[in-house]
Formats: structure tokens, C-alpha cells, sequence
């Protein structure tokens, strides 16, 4: 294992570490008020599940990274056949919270397949134009994987989990158009995308986004302001948000002295995580996070970049794409700059499903780079040798 880890990208590896003992502090103090005082439960209880789906994460990463890539292109199809059946399956048999039916309930734990879809899109998408590579150029193959996604992501919307929809596309939506292609192919899809884009964009501003849920048209039409709003749940929760901020100032209150996890702020150890970091570290912290965020996407894309092959690149990049829009998504909502749109914190938000997704997700990109680290060893050889056998 040590041999296996030493070829990982150690600043994405250190930089994982990091997060993951950061965002375990982060959940004990942003998550003991509402555990005690809303659940009736021990301060630690949300800490401890957190701890266990770190742990489950964490194994799940060693065994990944020690699985050849090669082997995802065999049961691509088939994960994504398996996970959009348990999509499917959520209609019947799953369990509601927050007014969407995205788990399944067994015992105390609840899976979100909705999260390992992201993932399994990343890896279908790449496994698939790998194999037809020598057929890019032409449109409708280009176009066929997307076909056996959308099911999985309308299932998704019908929960209905808009956020979480959104990045499944926006994901389908960045790999496709990083896959080589031919200019005039490209500039094709490019007027496609642009007016499927303007076509939804229309038929929202037409009927008002009468097609969608109150809560969720009031969400994306109405985000603005919030605090005019406050004893509204339009403005309520990004209203918090805000006062956290302000709480916060520089160099913040202190740890575990946050005000807004009283119960003002709802999801504080989930969605909201970031407004608690920042009121109880300061605004440097929250920058430096922040920083941190973009290392961890640089050092993904140069894994993307460095590969040796399509399904590789592809792989890395889906990841680099999967991390960002979740940050962005994330930020863009708890800020008020966006629509809020409930998708977790990467590293640092509570959640069992989602925690166990990026850690398989991270390992997949170090396994990338385990893979161009042998591939650079294997060339080194083989230069040594062939210079040997020149001089002899």
C-alpha cells in the first residue's frame, strides 16, 4: 500500500487529509446544539456518524486506488443500467426528507443514489469515447451515451432534486465537450447546447416557472435581498447566512462560539457549513479555504492533463468538474450571489452518501495518476536500457 500512495499526487493527497480532519471539527461544532437541542440526541452523535462515513470513505479509497482503470470500462454499463434502476426504484420504495424522495432507508442509514450517479456518469462518459475513440468525429456517437444518462437525471429532477440534477448535467455537459472532435462537429454541438440553453431558459421566463414546485421557483426567481425576506423561507436561511458572515468579521468569534448553529440557521452542519466556518474562524479562514479549493481543482486537472490515455484524461477531468460545481454551487447559494440549491460543502458539509461519492471520486483521480507515474517509470527504463545497450 505504501508503494501505491507514494505515486499518488501528494499535494492532493495531504490537501484531502487536511480537509477531512477540518470538516470532522467543523460538523462536531457547527452540529452538538442542533443534535442536543432539536434531536434530543448526544452533541457528538452527528461528529460520530460523520467519523464512520470517513472511515468508510477513507477504505473505500485504498481499495480503489489499487484498481487498474482498465477495469471500469468492463462494468461501466452496467453500473449505470444498476444505478438508474435504483433511481427508478426510489419511486416505490424510497424515503422522504426535505421534501424530496432521493434515499433509501435501511436501519439507522439512508443511501442518496443520487450521489454515486455522479460518479458513475464520470465513469461511463469516459469508458465509453475511450472505446470510440476512432469514431469522435461522428455525430451520432458522439451523442449516444447522453441518451442513457438522461433517464438517470430526469429520475433525479422527479424527486425532485434540482441541485443535484443540475451538476449531473453540468458534469455530462463538460465532459462531452472536453472529448477531442473536429472543429466543424464542435461548432455544431456548440449551437445546439447554446439553444437547448435559451429554449429552457425561455420556457422558465415565459410561464414563470410555473412548471416547478412554489418553493423551487421562489428559490431560483427570488434569491435576492434575503434579508427584506427573513420570515419567509426565500430569505430566512441565506439571511443567517449573511449574519454569520458579519459575525464573523476577520479573524472570527472562536471555535464552537458560533451564534447562528442555535438553531437560527437550519442545515448548519450540511449546506451551511461554510457560514459557520467563517463566523467562528473569520473571513481569513473562509479565504483560505477557498484557496485550498483551488489548489485541490489544479492539482486534478494536471492529473487530466499528465495521463496517458483518453479514459484517464476523461476520468480526472470528470472529477476536477464534479469538485468545482459543487463548490461553486455550494458558495454561490450560502452567499446569496445564486439560487440556493441544498448541494453539500466538498470535504466539510455532513453527509454519509455524499462523503463516501468524493472520496471513491478523489481515488478514481489518484489512480490516474498512480497509473502516468508508472507509465513515466516504465519510459525511464526503457531510455536507461536502450542507452546501455547503444554504449555496449
Amino acid at each position: 500500500m505504501k508503494k501505491t500512495l507514494s505515486k499518488t499526487d501528494k499535494i492532493l493527497l495531504v490537501l484531502t487529509i487536511i480537509f477531512l480532519g477540518f470538516g470532522l471539527i467543523m460538523v462536531l461544532s457547527a452540529s452538538s446544539m442542533e443534535s442536543y437541542m432539536r434531536r434530543g440526541r448526544s452533541p457528538y452523535y452527528y461528529f460520530i456518524r460523520q467519523s464512520i462515513f470517513v472511515g468508510i470513505g477513507c477504505i473505500l479509497f485504498l481499495i480503489i486506488t489499487k484498481i487498474p482503470t482498465r477495469f471500469y470500462k468492463r462494468v461501466s454499463s452496467l453500473l449505470l443500467l444498476l444505478i438508474t434502476a435504483s433511481l427508478g426504484a426510489l419511486t416505490v420504495y424510497g424515503h422522504v426528507a426535505n421534501s424530496a424522495v432521493s434515499w433509501f432507508r435501511i436501519g439507522p442509514l439512508s443511501i442518496q443514489p443520487s450521489e454515486f450517479a455522479k460518479v458513475i456518469i464520470i465513469i461511463y462518459l469516459a469508458s465509453y469515447y475511450d472505446k470510440k475513440k476512432e469514431e469522435l468525429d461522428t455525430q451520432w456517437v458522439m451523442m449516444k451515451p447522453l441518451i442513457f444518462i438522461l433517464p438517470a437525471i430526469f429520475l433525479v429532477a422527479l424527486q425532485p432534486d434540482l441541485g443535484t440534477a443540475a451538476i449531473m448535467t453540468g458534469i455530462t455537459a463538460f465532459m462531452f465537450f472536453s472529448v477531442p472532435m473536429k472543429r466543424t462537429v464542435r461548432r455544431k454541438f456548440d449551437l445546439i447546447f447554446v439553444g437547448a440553453i435559451l429554449i429552457v431558459v425561455s420556457i422558465f421566463i415565459i410561464t414563470g416557472g410555473s412548471f416547478l414546485k412554489s418553493y423551487q421557483a421562489q428559490r431560483i426567481l427570488n434569491f435576492k435581498d434575503p434579508c427584506e425576506r427573513y420570515e419567509e423561507k426565500t430569505g430566512y436561511q441565506v439571511c443567517n447566512s449573511f449574519i454569520a458572515f458579519a459575525n464573523g468579521k476577520v479573524t472570527g468569534q472562536g471555535i464552537g462560539k458560533s451564534t447562528q448553529k442555535y438553531l437560527y440557521l437550519p442545515e448548519s452542519y450540511t449546506d451551511f457549513i461554510f457560514p459557520i466556518i467563517v463566523e467562528e474562524w473569520g473571513m481569513i479562514v473562509g479565504i483560505i479555504v477557498i484557496i485550498f479549493y483551488l489548489i485541490v481543482l489544479y492539482r486534478l486537472y494536471v492529473i487530466a492533463r499528465r495521463a496517458t490515455n483518453l479514459n484517464n484524461s476523461l476520468l480526472a477531468y470528470g472529477v476536477c468538474v464534479y469538485v468545482f460545481l459543487h463548490i461553486a454551487v455550494n458558495l454561490i447559494g450560502v452567499m446569496g450571489i445564486g439560487p440556493l440549491t441544498g448541494v453539500p460543502l466538498p470535504f466539510l458539509s455532513y453527509g454519509g452518501s455524499y462523503t463516501i461519492s468524493l472520496l471513491s471520486s478523489l481515488a478514481l483521480a489518484q489512480r490516474v495518476a498512480i497509473e502516468t507515474n508508472n507509465e513515466t517509470i516504465k519510459k525511464e527504463r526503457k531510455k536507461k536500457h536502450t542507452k546501455k545497450v547503444v554504449v555496449e
